[in-house]
């Protein structure tokens, strides 16, 4: 059998590719290897969260089904982006974290990506054991009976949580402008827009009224042309759009330019380095950015790391050699000082405060970037 992880999970057709017993049984595996430690410690808790997709609630019934399989207890709590889920499990003391998303696909597609309990993606080794345990029809998995069954619990307010956190890790303030969001009919729609709002900006939301059938329809990162239209409309100081699980961000400058991935790590590090808070004067990107990052590092003192393609590599390098900035020209950027993975909302709130705090309009730092 060929890998079943990808780059970022387990990805395919809903209700095919990946269906309800596929689902069923990456719960029980992935409960039984992320929590073995765990479990002899008492019973294990698995928090669970999936974006807007129609297939989400099908899927999420179907591992959590295995998790409880397994003898581990799961929380469920419903739509929230991934970064959301990365930080929740952390902080409230998770032994693992599973998102249901297809991220920047089509909605026929879904996914499953899990964390460990620090909240960061699993290395290739602990995932080939899940794939293990499903090829070997879960021979090491003693299936609970009794009171060692797991037990489903939903909590649907943990979003609060995530917004506070964002609003705590870049308190900026942001009266005064007014700011185009579009989230792509996803999974950050009331969280993302609720954050940027309660720091002080006018907010003009678009595609927030997910069906279940429209995410990343004709809208969110991978579809820039109405953002952009709607900034100039509006008069707006600018337009950030998220992708479907929200763990992606780029944004568009107050004349409807597109400012990519590259140009929002160029800038949130070039205010880092200045700040002196960049570690190692280093950013960590791929080879897919353009060659015009290598330049602008030349030019500003700051050093360029470069990868494969994929932000797992991304994250592998900044954590091996102590980088606090990296990501992806698509933009999944990751702020490693603040959280465990890609996270819109935060990469969003960085890019708004390096214009507040240099009082410059988007166009210009995008230029000079």
């Amino acid at each position: 059998m060929s890998r079943m992880f990808g780059t970022d999970g387990v990805r395919g057709v809903a209700g095919t590719e990946l269906g309800i017993e596929l689902a069923m049984k990456l719960g029980q595996a992935g409960a039984y290897v992320l929590t073995k430690e765990a479990a002899s410690k008492g019973k294990p808790r698995i928090l669970v969260g999936c974006d807007t997709r129609i297939s989400g609630g099908m899927l999420a019934n179907a591992l959590i089904a295995g998790i409880c399989g397994a003898g581990a207890d799961a929380v469920y709590a419903g739509v929230l982006p991934t970064p959301a889920i990365a930080y929740l499990t952390r902080k409230n003391g998770f032994d693992a974290g599973v998102v249901i998303s297809a991220s920047h696909n089509p909605m026929e597609f879904n996914g499953i990506k899990f964390f460990n309990s620090e909240g960061y993606k699993l290395p290739d080794a602990m995932e080939d054991e899940i794939q293990f345990q499903i090829e070997h029809d879960m021979q090491d998995i003693q299936i609970p009976t009794g009171e060692k069954v797991g037990h489903v619990t939903y909590d649907f307010e943990m979003g609060r949580q995530y917004i506070e956190f964002e609003k705590a890790s870049v308190p900026v303030d942001l009266s005064g402008l007014k700011i185009v969001v579009d989230c792509a009919e996803g999974a950050s729609y009331l969280t993302n827009v609720a954050a940027i709002r309660e720091l002080g900006a006018e907010v003009v939301p678009i595609h927030v009224h997910p069906t279940g059938t429209n995410i990343n329809d004709q809208c969110g990162s991978t579809h820039m042309e109405e953002l952009m239209q709607t900034v100039r409309d509006e008069k707006a100081d600018c337009g950030i759009a998220f992708d479907g699980d929200a763990d992606r961000m780029l944004a568009c400058d107050e004349k409807g330019n597109l400012v990519d991935g590259d140009q929002i790590m160029a800038i949130c590090a070039n205010y880092m380095k200045k700040q002196g808070t960049l570690k190692k004067d280093t950013c960590v990107v791929t080879v897919m950015s353009n060659l015009g990052f290598t330049i602008m590092g030349k030019e500003q003192g700051i050093n360029v790391a470069t990868t494969q393609v994929g932000d797992r590599y991304v994250l592998e390098r900044m954590k091996a050699e102590g980088y606090n900035i990296g990501g992806e020209q698509s933009g999944h950027i990751i702020f490693l000082d603040l959280n465990t993975t890609g996270d819109g909302l935060l990469s969003a709130l960085n890019l708004l405060n390096v214009m507040v705090q240099e009082k410059k309009p988007l166009s210009e730092l995008a230029f000079v970037s």
